[in-house]
């Protein structure tokens, strides 16, 4: 499986949109309490979607198979259980975000509180 850092983010994303690609999907699998806590911004080249990791088998359909999906969490664990995943399920353009939201905050965004 591949890994990206949170700073590798936006060369991920120009990678993958070089085709015309659908735009990325920054997929947050982190619980909702969590994402009060500490979020990351929608940002340019990517659309955020917010999916517990116990809700995605049952969320599947949401997800198209031919779309970039970079996969987020707190600090990397889940995200890369929800990668691998989604590979199984034949999901080929998927990436762990290796440190999660924790070095989110350190590499891209200090306002963003750790945890």
């Amino acid at each position: 499986m591949q890994a990206i850092t949170p700073a590798q983010l936006d060369d991920w994303i120009r990678q993958e949109t070089t085709d015309g690609a659908a735009t990325p999907v920054l997929l947050d699998v982190r619980e909702p309490w969590e994402l009060q806590t500490a979020s990351a911004p929608s940002g340019p080249g990517y659309e955020l979607l917010a999916m517990p990791m116990r809700s995605v088998p049952a969320r599947l359909a949401e997800l198209e198979r031919d779309r970039p999906i970079a996969v987020l969490c707190h600090h990397g664990g889940r995200s890369a259980q929800v990668a691998r995943f989604l590979q199984d399920q034949g999901y080929t353009r998927v990436v762990n975000v290796h440190g999660g939201i924790d070095r989110w905050s350190q590499e891209r965004d200090p306002s963003i509180p750790r945890y």
